[in-house]
C-alpha cells in the first residue's frame, strides 16, 4: 500500500467512525508501523488540515465533527504547473546521453519519481499517460550550450559569431552573458553586446562559433533587465513602446479570455461576447504572427499602424491564392 493510499484509508477510516479508534487497530488495518503511522497523522493533520484529535485516556484518534462542513481531501495534491514540471524534468533527464554526470541523472530521475509518487502519480504510468510535445523547438549543439552555461556561472565574456535571421547577415560580437531564457521550446541568451553597446537577445542555435574570454563580463542590474526585455511581447526586447488593442470573435474569446499573452495585458468581455485583449509591445513582428494565427477571429483596433500593417500582410496573402476564373 502506497503512501497516498494509506492516507486515503486513514482519511476514510476517521470519517466514518463516530468514536476514537485506537494507534494498534490503526496500525493493523493500515498494515504499517508505528512510527509510519504518526508520519501519516501528522501529515494528514498538518499538511492536509484534517481535524484529527486524540483521546489522551485511550490514546485514539478522532475526527472533530465540531466544525460546520466536514473534512475532505483534495482529489489529486500537486498542481499542473508542479506536474508539467516534474514531467518535462523527467523527460529532459532520460534525454541526456550518457556521459560523467549518467549516475547523478539517476538520481535525480529517482528523486522526481519519488516526489510524484507522494503526490499520489505513478511515475511510469504518468509518463505514458501524459504527453509533452516540444513543438517548433530549436536544438542546441552540446558543446555550445555547455560554453554559454561556463560564462553565466563565471561571469565571463564570450566573443561569438553570429548568424542573424532577420538581415541573413554574420557578424563577429563580443558579448557579456546576464541570462538564459528559454521561450517556446527554444533557448536565447540575454546579453550586453559589446559591439553594439546594448542589451539584446541571441539565439542559441544561431551561434556558429563561441569562445569563452578571460574579461569579466559587465554586471546588468535585474531591474534593467527586466526593463529591458519582460515588459514588452514575446521574445523580441525593449520597452513597451505602444499597446496592441485586439477584439475576438465570441466563440474564440471562450479560448482566448483564458489565455496569458503577457503579463501586463488587459481583458474584458464586450456585451455581444467579444473579448477585448490589451498587451504591450515594442517590435510588432511576434504580435503579428499571433494575431494571424486566429485569421478571422480577430481585429486589430488599435494602434492604427499595427492595423495598417496587418491589413497589409492579408492583402499580401491574398495575392497568392487569385480566385479561379
Amino acid at each position: 500500500m502506497s503512501k497516498v493510499e494509506r492516507l486515503y484509508h486513514l482519511h476514510n477510516i476517521l470519517t466514518q467512525r463516530r468514536t476514537p479508534i485506537s494507534r494498534q487497530d490503526l496500525m493493523e488495518r493500515l498494515d504499517c508501523s508505528q512510527a509510519t503511522l504518526y508520519r501519516l497523522i501528522a501529515e494528514l493533520r498538518d499538511f492536509l488540515g484534517a481535524p484529527i484529535e486524540q483521546d489522551q485516556d485511550n490514546r485514539g484518534f478522532y475526527y472533530d465533527r465540531s466544525y460546520e462542513q466536514p473534512f475532505e481531501l483534495p482529489g489529486i495534491w500537486i498542481s499542473p504547473d508542479e506536474l508539467q514540471a516534474l514531467l518535462i524534468a523527467r523527460q529532459v533527464l532520460g534525454d541526456v546521453q550518457p556521459g560523467l554526470l549518467e549516475g547523478e541523472l539517476e538520481s535525480l530521475q529517482a528523486r522526481i519519481n519519488a516526489l510524484l509518487q507522494q503526490k499520489g502519480v505513478d511515475a511510469g504510468d504518468a509518463v505514458s499517460r501524459v504527453h509533452i510535445q516540444p513543438v517548433a523547438g530549436r536544438p542546441v549543439p552540446a558543446h555550445l550550450f555547455q560554453d554559454v552555461l561556463g560564462a553565466l556561472a563565471n561571469r565571463q565574456r564570450l566573443d561569438i559569431t553570429y548568424h542573424g535571421r532577420r538581415r541573413d547577415e554574420v557578424s563577429q560580437r563580443t558579448i557579456s552573458p546576464q541570462r538564459l531564457t528559454q521561450y517556446r521550446n527554444s533557448w536565447y541568451l540575454d546579453a550586453w553586446c559589446h559591439s553594439a553597446e546594448g542589451l539584446r537577445s541571441f539565439a542559441l542555435e544561431r551561434i556558429q562559433d563561441i569562445k569563452r574570454s578571460e574579461a569579466p563580463a559587465r554586471e546588468i542590474s535585474e531591474a534593467d533587465l527586466s526593463e529591458h526585455f519582460d515588459h514588452s511581447y514575446g521574445i523580441f526586447s525593449g520597452p513597451a513602446q505602444a499597446v496592441a488593442e485586439l477584439r475576438f470573435s465570441p466563440e474564440m474569446s471562450r479560448w482566448i479570455a483564458d489565455e496569458t499573452w503577457h503579463p501586463e495585458q488587459e481583458g474584458a468581455f464586450d456585451d455581444d461576447g467579444s473579448w477585448r485583449l490589451r498587451v504591450p509591445f515594442s517590435h510588432a513582428r511576434e504580435l503579428i504572427m499571433d494575431i494571424l494565427r486566429y485569421g478571422s477571429d480577430v481585429e486589430v483596433l488599435a494602434p492604427e499602424s499595427l492595423r495598417d500593417t496587418v491589413s497589409e500582410i492579408i492583402r499580401q496573402m491574398a495575392d497568392h491564392y487569385p480566385k479561379a476564373g
